[in-house]
């Protein structure tokens, strides 16, 4: 029932939203009040209009991206569509032909538009696929299930669409199905296996240096999870009746972890409204319209993570299956590995992305590196500035290397 009361508190707060955005819209149409009440006034507006979460993804918004000495006009396309993810292209017309890269989205609450930022610092060296996956509360039951052997389904089917020669970069949880994907093309010699393969701060072996979100998962059983965690998604959605992981219950989970910073967040957005400080508001802005965007998992892949992942850490133990057959990273030997890791990273801490070295042991030494940014959190690694100017030259070496 905890999703219909959410649903419940959401429409009830909708005509507070409503009522504040007509008030904006007044006070933008002239409506005086005396400064500097005014300021504090439009302030408080617009904080209770933005008191919601929502659940269709942001666009990403690259229109052009600078290639060399000029800007050249993006076009988001869908190069494959499928019932709980689709695979989109970033095009764009250059006189001579990049590095084809697919960049794997988390499937963790989030939509992918939480790396834009990758997207973009990318697109100017490499012609950029993305997963783009489906927020579950709007499939239809009769697309059936969705677990961890279907998502690593949709990675060979994704790379099978970008083609030989591509390269794969994973960030986060995905990293764990993505190996697994690139070890089940070696093993088939599947012509379309990848050339590099780049994990960044994912929980390869979460069992290393164990963090508040590892401590959890492994602290309560799976029949906990499954009681407190999991609920029915609502009728009114396309995907009325299936059973699924809110995906506002992982976002108060994070916030929870750092109420602090949020709050205080929240705090300089209300005073830099009220002082008229558009520019400031709009970055804090910016940054919580997608932060607020969430997405549902489907019951199947949350609890199968929650139990071959983090509970049994099937892959760093050496038994991850994939459609009933062991999976052996040891058979890469052709793919070159990068993994990422940020000193400061309080999700996925350090040794858990280091230890897919460990794995694939028939790499040759020259196609194995690590790198280690010290002086950024989680989502530093993958995005603002220390990604740009420090973490991205050595990705963007990787692959050339294996061009």
């Amino acid at each position: 029932m905890l999703y219909q009361a959410y649903q419940l508190q959401d429409d009830l707060v909708s005509v507070f939203r409503s009522s504040a955005r007509l008030a904006m819209g007044a006070f933008g149409s002239g409506l005086s009040i005396p400064a500097p009440l005014g300021g504090h006034f439009l302030a408080a507006l617009a904080m209770i209009s933005r008191f919601e979460l929502t659940h269709t993804r942001p666009a990403f918004g690259i229109d052009t991206v600078r290639v060399g000495n000029r800007d050249v006009p993006v076009t988001e396309e869908v190069a494959l569509d499928l019932p709980f993810g689709k695979l989109l292209h970033f095009a764009k017309d250059v006189d001579t032909p990049q590095p084809r890269i697919m960049i794997v989205a988390p499937l963790s609450g989030h939509f992918s538009t939480l790396l834009a930022g990758t997207v973009r610092t990318m697109l100017s060296d490499h012609d950029v696929y993305i997963t783009d996956w489906a927020n579950a509360r709007d499939v239809p039951t009769e697309a059936g299930p969705f677990g961890v052997d279907d998502y690593v389904d949709y990675l060979i089917k994704f790379v099978e669409k970008v083609g030989p020669g591509a390269h794969v970069l994973a960030v986060c949880q995905p990293c764990v199905q993505t190996l697994a994907a690139v070890a089940v093309m070696s093993q088939t010699n599947h012509p379309a296996t990848p050339s590099s393969m780049t994990l960044m701060a994912g929980p390869i072996d979460p069992r290393e240096s164990p963090t508040e979100v590892n401590e959890l998962a492994v602290a309560k059983s799976l029949a906990w999870f499954e009681n407190s965690v999991i609920h029915t998604v609502p009728l009114r959605y396309k995907g009325g009746g299936r059973r699924v992981y809110p995906g506002f219950i992982q976002l108060i989970a994070f916030m929870a972890m750092n109420t602090a910073r949020h709050t205080a967040a929240h705090r300089k957005l209300y005073n830099h409204i009220a002082n008229g400080e558009e520019k400031e508001a709009t970055k804090i802005k910016d940054f919580y319209d997608e932060y607020f965007a969430v997405l549902d998992l489907t019951e199947e892949f949350y609890m199968e993570t929650i139990d071959r992942v983090f509970q049994k850490a099937e892959l760093a133990q050496g038994q991850f299956t994939y459609r009933g057959h062991k999976v052996d990273p040891g058979t890469i030997r052709k793919t070159a590995l990068l993994t990422v890791e940020g000193g400061r990273d309080d999700i996925c801490a350090l040794g858990q992305t280091a230890a897919a070295h460990d794995l694939c042991n028939s790499l040759r030494p020259h196609l194995k590196r690590h790198h280690l940014q010290a002086n950024v959190g989680h989502y530093g690694v993958f995005n603002g500035k220390r990604w740009e100017k420090e973490i991205y030259p050595v990705v963007r070496n990787m692959i050339l290397a294996m061009e």
